[in-house]
């Protein structure tokens, strides 16, 4: 095998491909990165879960294939010159790099033993621009759960109707949705749940663009292909929470708030609040203001924000940091606030009306002072 590629190129496919290389793997070729030149160069990681294969435009001058260390030839790539860089495999598995006065010599592996990322059949892809499907990810996936006890929420759930992308996440104790609509409608319904970890992946390799991302959910795995990059994991099987009987809107008061003076009133109040000194935020909704308080053994803090409505002086618990997660993930301005009582959820949607999101927090108890 003998290929020359731009260092800057190899780099960058180095770096998306390496992000699902296992670190330690009792299948050997799994710590590497699969280099497969044929029509076109393309890199591989995989660790039995997750697969991102990378095309990378190169001058192929013979074909094969090899497993090479990752991590090593990452940072010797990077580290080379902006220059050509020339890598040639002879049949013993010795792996010359050429760049400019620099030159390395290191050990590869047969391909042979890497295993095959699963197919994925392209009849029920559908497109959606890179920009939306970030936003649907990274306004979501902060509410998944960590809990493996019930695999099911520990990924996204994707529901594709003729005129939406509805993304959910739950954790039991949140729930977050966002939802996209495109100009031209899909073909087909279909739903899935993908792991948040691979998702997690996804978001690193979309960019802030309106190109395509073209995803393909099959009966057991999804790929996702971005720009040359394709990443393939499983699907999760099981029955995901029916997040419209959870989600149930206009039963409760509702109250108007600025988005950035909510999350700066939180924020502040939450300075005395820490992992190892846990308390609730304290939230007596008034009227046409909001007052916030909480206490630890660090002090005690107080705040306040305007909000457009009465409240009738409703006293609630949340956590400090399921408010601000989502806070900082809503896509407007304003946001509308919808309680029924003390031990209701809190439920903000979109003050227009529209259904682009969604974000619940269950309360905690909190005791009376």
């Amino acid at each position: 095998m003998k290929f020359s590629c731009e260092k800057t190129l190899l780099v960058s496919a180095l770096s998306v491909a390496s992000r699902t290389v296992s670190p330690k793997s009792p299948i050997s070729a799994l710590e590497g990165i699969l280099v497969r030149a044929g029509e076109n160069l393309k890199l591989t990681g995989y660790n039995l879960e997750t697969g991102i294969t990378v095309t990378v435009p190169a001058e192929i001058r013979e074909i094969g294939e090899c497993v090479m260390p990752a991590r090593l030839l990452f940072d010797i790539i990077r580290r080379l010159p902006d220059e050509m860089v020339t890598v040639q495999v002879d049949d013993k598995w010795k792996v010359s790099i050429r760049c400019g006065i620099s030159s390395f010599d290191i050990s590869a592996e047969s391909g042979e033993d890497f295993p095959e990322l699963p197919d994925v059949s392209e009849e029920n892809g559908f497109t959606i621009p890179q920009r939306e499907l970030r936003d649907l990810i990274s306004g979501t996936i902060f509410s998944v759960s960590e809990n493996t006890t019930r695999p099911i929420q520990t990924g996204c759930l994707f529901e594709v109707e003729e005129d939406s992308v509805t993304v959910v996440g739950v954790d039991g104790y949140r729930l977050a949705l966002r939802r996209f609509r495109p100009e031209t409608p899909f073909f087909h319904q279909t739903k899935f749940v993908v792991p948040a970890a691979a998702l997690r992946e996804v978001e690193k390799i979309l960019g802030d663009t309106d190109e395509e991302a073209v995803v393909t959910p099959g009966k057991r795995h999804i790929t996702f292909t971005i720009g040359d990059a394709t990443l393939v994991c499983r699907i999760l099987e099981g029955e995901f929470l029916d997040w419209r009987k959870v989600l149930r809107l206009g039963e409760g008061m509702k109250l108007v708030a600025n988005v950035e003076q909510f999350a700066a009133s939180i924020e502040r109040v939450s300075l005395v609040v820490s992992e190892k000194f846990k308390s609730p935020v304290r939230c007596i909704f008034g009227n046409q203001t909001a007052s916030f308080k909480t206490a630890t053994i660090l002090g005690t803090a107080q705040d306040s924000c305007p909000m457009a409505g009465d409240g009738g002086e409703l006293e609630i618990g949340f956590n400090c940091r399921f408010l601000l997660d989502a806070l900082r993930q809503i896509p407007a301005e304003e946001v509308t606030l919808e309680m029924t009582n003390a031990l209701s959820s809190l439920v903000m949607t979109p003050v227009d009306g529209r259904d682009h999101f969604a974000y619940l927090i269950l309360p905690v108890r909190i005791k009376s002072e």
